[in-house]
């Protein structure tokens, strides 16, 4: 039997998507987690997460610990925005990621509650499950799991570092530092010239976020672009 953890990183950023990972561990291994320092992520340094997932992925080849990664893209957020909302993108997810895990008997999973009333996302959750054998599993949803089980801990390290890879891939790509990502991070602020542009936003910004509306407001001309519609803006007689 397993142990199951799932987590999210990423779900406030205004650029990347939001990862959602299930990570599985046989009952009797639970005890090396926290021998090895697993943590919620906050909790760890970039070289500690770093140090933890090498662990993880060695173990996982020998003992036959598992994990299912879910990246959520900007546009699947925008359009979840615009549709059923975020709430409900988090919980298509975290069913997603349990899915992906292919489970085959009863196990014991506990998710770190995205919602204010934790119960509700475990039912949620659950009513999103394809598979019997998970339906019938132990399921349990609760606020900071992160911080109080070393398997929802190890579930949020898989997820932070995934996230971090890709944002690493978009400064890359863009070949400007973008900081964190989340709006409070003046590198991610000062990194907006170059995302948001009277041409148009580019794919990895979250188009509905506030911040975005914002910027564009304040310094581009036209409406703001929405996902799935093609985007132009109109000359003025002064232009």
């Amino acid at each position: 039997m397993y142990t199951v953890g799932v987590d999210e990183a990423g779900r406030g950023p205004v650029l990347g998507p939001l990862v959602v990972t299930a990570c599985a561990i046989p009952k009797k291994d639970l005890g090396m987690l926290k021998d090895a320092g697993v943590k919620d992520s906050k909790d760890l340094s970039k070289k500690k997460r770093q140090e933890i997932l090498s662990w993880y992925h060695e173990q996982s080849e020998t003992r036959g610990w598992k994990h299912s990664v879910i990246v959520c893209t900007p546009e699947r957020i925008d359009l979840s925005l615009q549709s059923t909302g975020l709430n409900w993108l988090e919980v298509e997810a975290f069913a997603e990621a349990l899915s992906g895990l292919e489970l085959e008997q009863h196990h014991d999973i506990i998710n770190d509650a995205c919602d204010v009333k934790p119960e509700r996302f475990t039912e949620r959750i659950r009513a999103k499950l394809q598979q019997p054998q998970l339906e019938i599993s132990t399921m349990s949803s609760f606020h900071k799991a992160d911080e109080n089980y070393p398997i929802v801990g190890m579930a949020s390290i898989l997820a932070k570092e995934t996230r971090d890879n890709l944002i690493d891939a978009m400064a890359q790509r863009i070949g400007q530092p973008l900081g964190s990502g989340y709006p409070s991070d003046p590198a991610t602020v000062n990194a907006l010239q170059w995302l948001i542009t009277d041409d148009g936003i580019d794919f990895d910004v979250r188009w509905g976020w506030a911040t975005s509306i914002r910027y564009w407001n304040a310094h581009c001309r036209g409406d703001i672009p929405l996902r799935g519609a093609s985007h132009s803006f109109q000359k003025t007689l002064f232009d």
